[in-house]
């Protein structure tokens, strides 16, 4: 009944996510949890990652950046400019934004997005992550201030969703997320909520547009049980995405309930 009031308010309408492959974890979610329910509904889908439920004009988009911030070609290599956000052009014009980053922040060696990074003038070869991320997120919440018009589109942050693959995160040190199949009891985690979340609290803070933090940090981490590593034939060990269905459908519940306070 859910998804039904929900494709009758959001009828015509377009949804776009934007950030990393946990937005994408959470796009899938929403577009097969919408699929399930209206399962005879004509759609059509772009390998560019939209999704339109054309019944209804509904589109589901996914726009991928790991860091919201332009990573931008200069002579020296891949920068990521942390004052750049060319990007978000191409978020204009939706009825609803979910954004989401901080993963792709911590990649190091060869899965690192860039060469260098731009702050101003300077040109950095690293940067306290943290402290990167709180200016690329600052960039990002000007761009918001600058270009949304609430009266027509709704933002949403995403929240920092966790990882666990430190098993002494949950007092189990030889533990990873790998043949975990039941959630922590309880409701508080024992190493408590990661860096990252202060930093979008205080950013988000510090915008004059309304935009709903979907705060999913606490609820993910007690589910170590819910990542793919379990369930997969052993190929690589991911303790950092979620099964689906699964955890991401919670976070979508939160979304429509904000939606419809």
């Amino acid at each position: 009944l859910a998804v039904q009031i929900f494709l009758a308010r959001w009828r015509g309408k377009k949804i776009m996510f934007v950030g990393d492959s946990l937005s994408l974890n959470m796009w899938e979610s929403l577009a097969c949890m919408i699929h399930a329910a209206v399962p005879t509904a004509k759609t059509t889908f772009s390998k560019r990652n939209s999704v339109t439920f054309v019944d209804y004009g509904l589109t589901l988009y996914m726009y991928r950046t790991p860091y919201l911030v332009d990573i931008v070609r200069e002579n020296v290599g891949d920068v990521l400019n942390l004052n750049s956000i060319e990007a978000g052009n191409a978020w204009k014009g939706m009825d609803m934004l979910v954004f989401n980053s901080w993963h792709w922040w911590l990649h190091t060696g060869k899965s690192q997005g860039w060469d260098y990074i731009r702050d101003g003038p300077a040109l950095y070869k690293n940067m306290d992550r943290l402290e990167a991320f709180n200016k690329g997120l600052t960039t990002w919440a000007r761009w918001v201030d600058q270009n949304v018009d609430p009266s027509k589109t709704k933002v949403f942050f995403q929240g920092i969703s966790p990882t666990h693959y430190q098993g002494k995160d949950w007092n189990q040190p030889q533990k990873s997320c790998s043949g975990e199949a039941v959630p922590l009891s309880g409701s508080t985690y024992p190493a408590g909520a990661p860096p990252a979340v202060g930093v979008v609290s205080k950013v988000l803070s510090s915008i004059t547009k309304p935009v709903y933090l979907l705060d999913i940090t606490t609820l993910s981490q007690l589910r170590k049980d819910a990542h793919p590593s379990t369930y997969s034939d052993g190929s690589g060990t991911d303790c950092s995405h979620w099964c689906l269905p699964g955890l991401p459908d919670t976070w979508n519940q939160l979304l429509y309930a904000a939606l419809i306070m």
